[in-house]
């Protein structure tokens, strides 16, 4: 287990009907004047937003709202929200929704005490500022990106055709609001892109460069377990409170950090080289339509695919932990195979039930389902270098000719 330093101060508050006590909540924290944020509707077509703002105004806090944040979400809405928040003397940025809308109540705090624009944190051109920073919290209707309790935050700039992750200890809430019964409502294909999402987060630790961590390692086959259980559960019945629960608490402890603790090269750094995300993102900065998590459905296997060879026994120990899956032993079970071909064969089927997973909750096998094209992978290969360099990752280096073979491998 290597060295680490974590710290996760965040409030959860979690359970029925816990949407109604935000107002109190921020109210302990000595919080006056919120900058609501969210995204195109669903939180006020649902009442969500209704309840928070009634919740707020029970409490005395007063209130202004920060609306049309998308998926994938772009750094315009949040050099607006700087402002609003600048504006009205905001003391918290309060997010009601997904992962894209804390991700831009994260960005708007640090962009409220730093004077130049906000997108110089996110190009590594200046580094963010603890003194003035408002703090955030949040309401979260969709379990996926696990930005309640994590320590990132993605923006996207349309413009310049890049979408980059900020990670700092600043970004994580002060408290977050988890009612699980926000979910009954989700559409079931975004209830499976957030498991995927979930898993993904999970799977990039998990396959970093440290050897075995059984205790961390076990969290994290448990939690991939849990939604490959309940994932399903949540799919047929989408008022399945335990179900929704479950998901929900497994997407905050997939991305707080607890689940590579062990894991990372780096005292205090987050475990494993994030290389599907790193390819991910790329596919929806150039398309916001392509969702984060669909797009990982697709780019998880196909790196996997590619890398396992690099350390086959930390791909056994994955599928036998999650999946029950085991190589045969040739000698035992009598069968004509080397034992380099059963290693193999159990790599493949780890791969292909997982890959499967995903598939019957509703995501995409490929990248033409999304309507990406060979003739795309040049300019997603120029974006990817911009942001991560000619060589990157860790479970294996990888160059931009191994990222072309994975997009090419998963058309």
């Amino acid at each position: 287990m290597n060295d680490f330093t974590f710290l996760c101060p965040t409030k959860f508050v979690f359970g029925r009907g816990v949407t109604d006590r935000v107002g109190a909540e921020l109210g302990a924290l000595g919080r006056r004047r919120a900058l609501v944020v969210y995204g195109q509707g669903s939180a006020v077509r649902t009442g969500t937003l209704g309840r928070v703002l009634a919740s707020l105004d029970a409490e005395g806090i007063a209130h202004e709202e920060l609306s049309g944040v998308r998926p994938n979400p772009e750094v315009g809405l949040v050099r607006a929200g700087v402002e609003r928040a600048r504006d009205i003397g905001a003391d918290v940025i309060l997010a009601v929704g997904g992962g894209s809308v804390i991700d831009t109540a994260k960005a708007i705090a640090l962009g409220v005490p730093y004077q130049g624009d906000v997108w110089d944190l996110f190009s590594r051109a200046a580094e963010p500022v603890a003194e003035g920073k408002p703090p955030v919290a949040c309401v979260l209707t969709i379990p996926a990106a696990g930005s309640e309790a994590s320590a990132s935050c993605v923006i996207t700039n349309d413009e310049l055709r890049l979408k980059r992750g900020l990670s700092s200890e600043l970004h994580r809430p002060a408290v977050s609001i988890m009612d699980p019964e926000l979910t009954f409502t989700l559409p079931s294909y975004q209830t499976a892109a957030g498991v995927t999402d979930m898993i993904a987060h999970v799977i990039e630790r998990y396959f970093s460069s440290a050897g075995p961590v059984p205790v961390t390692d076990g969290i994290a086959c448990a939690i991939v377990r849990s939604l490959v259980e309940e994932a399903p559960r949540a799919l047929a019945d989408p008022a399945d409170y335990d179900a929704r629960a479950n998901i929900m608490w497994a997407g905050m402890l997939a991305h707080n950090d607890i689940a590579g603790l062990g894991r990372s090269s780096v005292a205090g750094g987050r475990a494993g080289g994030w290389e599907s995300h790193a390819l991910e993102h790329e596919l929806s900065a150039h398309d916001a339509r392509i969702t984060h998590g669909a797009g990982l459905a697709v780019i998880v296997p196909a790196w996997m695919r590619h890398v396992w060879r690099e350390n086959p026994d930390r791909f056994l120990a994955f599928g036998r932990d999650v999946f029950g899956i085991e190589p045969v032993d040739p000698a035992e079970d009598a069968v004509d195979v080397t034992a380099e071909e059963a290693v193999a064969d159990a790599v493949g089927a780890t791969i292909d039930e997982l890959q499967g997973f995903f598939v019957s909750l509703g995501m995409p096998r490929t990248l033409s389902e999304l309507g990406v094209t060979r003739g795309q992978i040049p300019a997603l290969l120029g974006t990817l270098e911009k942001n991560k360099g000619p060589v990157f990752g860790e479970f294996r280096r990888l160059t931009m000719e191994d990222a072309r073979q994975i997009y090419e491998s998963a058309l």
